[in-house]
């Protein structure tokens, strides 16, 4: 199976997912910058590679619904496309820029975020489930990592070690 047909699939599992699951749930307090201090929240990742901007590093609070409430609660503001939602996410913190990417239709394989996760102390994990098919355990650590000019085999891993300091 191509890299395209298996993303088209998992758009219609996240698609199908998010019609119910639904955006709502439970109101979380906004994220904080660094790593979680405890196993009561999320740590979420963000490594912008060649987009520039560095490694970001934020704890989301509290128990999280899925992949895609860990992002949002840890304080990043994302973009989905206009066919398929949030179910894949096309830019977080304005990253890749509109001019570069309309986020019209599922990004090309060949520049996307490649979504990751990991316990805490473990190994980042190339993500099997799509961002809203997926619960994030308390005190594990979500990743985001921008995949430029790659596939699923050879994804840059998220800069930041899955670990609480």
């Amino acid at each position: 199976m191509s890299l395209r047909v298996a993303r088209g699939a998992l758009a219609v599992a996240l698609v199908t997912a998010g019609t119910t699951i639904g955006p709502g749930g439970p109101a979380v307090a906004a994220g904080s910058a660094g790593y979680c201090p405890d196993a009561s929240g999320v740590t979420v990742v963000v490594d912008f590679h060649e987009l520039g901007g560095g490694t970001v590093v934020r704890c989301a609070p509290g128990a999280q619904a899925s992949g895609l409430a860990a992002l949002k609660n840890a304080g990043f503001p994302i973009t989905g496309t206009l066919r398929w939602g949030e179910g894949f996410i096309c830019r977080i913190d304005g990253k890749p820029s509109a001019a570069t990417e309309k986020c019209v239709d599922t990004p090309p394989a060949s520049a996307y975020w490649s979504y990751w996760h990991a316990p805490n102390g473990g190994s980042w994990t190339y993500s099997d489930k799509g961002v809203l098919n997926r619960k994030p355990a308390a005190g594990s650590f979500e990743g985001w990592s921008f995949s430029l000019n790659r596939n699923a085999d050879d994804a840059p891993r998220p800069g930041a070690a899955p670990k609480r300091p």
